[in-house]
């Protein structure tokens, strides 16, 4: 395997499975249980922000008693003993990667455990069941927090910051992601167009696979520590 200088990794929810929080889009996954036009966009939380705020609640309260898994485990090594630079963008909402150690991390989705408040804009970390009377700690208004996590029809966090890494990227590694939700499902097509070596790690193969130059599939807390300790071993 080639020496790397800068490597992207793109997270999504299949790398915290493992530690038993939902998908999203398979058999069993979270959008076959609800409406994601209820529950996770602008509109469904004007119409009944009770329901939303309880589905965030519950989903905040799960991941409280998450543990980072093997695969979290494994990234947080390669960023720390790797010679060149890893980043890690992250579709996941959840705190793991952080838990794991790693800290070159941009959470493109946003976070479970922050507030965001519709209307002044500040984010607060924010762990306690969000409830819709409570009164933001900035500008004192109520009725207007919410989780701080990107619905459908809004731009994920820190595309500019993400493009620039891609821009620099000679090894993009896709991890548990489906590779339907864009603009992360064309984050491959970016890395392919300046060169850079693009591998998928997943379960099985996403709806992308095939832009893949290589892919390896099977549990993350298999594949990801043996194609970290492969990297960490040809550096």
């Amino acid at each position: 395997m080639t020496d790397y200088r800068n490597i992207v990794i793109l997270t999504g929810a299949g790398l915290s499975a493992e530690s038993g929080l939902g998908t999203f889009r398979d058999v069993d996954g979270i959008w076959t249980k609800y409406d994601l036009n209820d529950v996770a966009t602008p509109d469904g939380f004007a119409r009944n922000p009770e329901l939303v705020l309880d589905f965030y609640n519950a989903r905040r309260e799960n991941a409280k008693g998450a543990q980072p898994n093997a695969a979290h485990m494994a990234l947080a090594r390669l960023e720390a003993a790797y010679p060149g630079v890893v980043t890690v963008v992250t579709q996941n909402v959840d705190t793991l990667h952080e838990a794991a150690g790693t800290k070159n991390l941009i959470h493109m989705h946003g976070e479970l455990a922050r507030s965001l408040c519709n209307f002044c804009g500040k984010r607060h970390v924010w762990e306690a069941p969000l409830q819709v009377d409570m009164a933001c700690p900035t500008c004192e208004k109520s009725g207007g927090l919410r989780p701080n996590v990107v619905w459908f029809g809004e731009m994920p966090y820190a595309m500019d910051d993400i493009y620039q890494h891609l821009s620099v990227a000679d090894l993009f590694v896709s991890i548990g992601t489906s590779g339907t939700v864009y603009p992360a499902a064309g984050f491959v097509a970016e890395a392919s167009r300046i060169g850079a070596h693009t591998v998928e790690l997943n379960l099985e193969p996403s709806e992308g696979a095939s832009l893949f130059d290589e892919t390896i599939h099977g549990a993350a807390t298999q594949i990801v520590p043996a194609f970290v300790e492969r990297l960490l071993s040809d550096s």
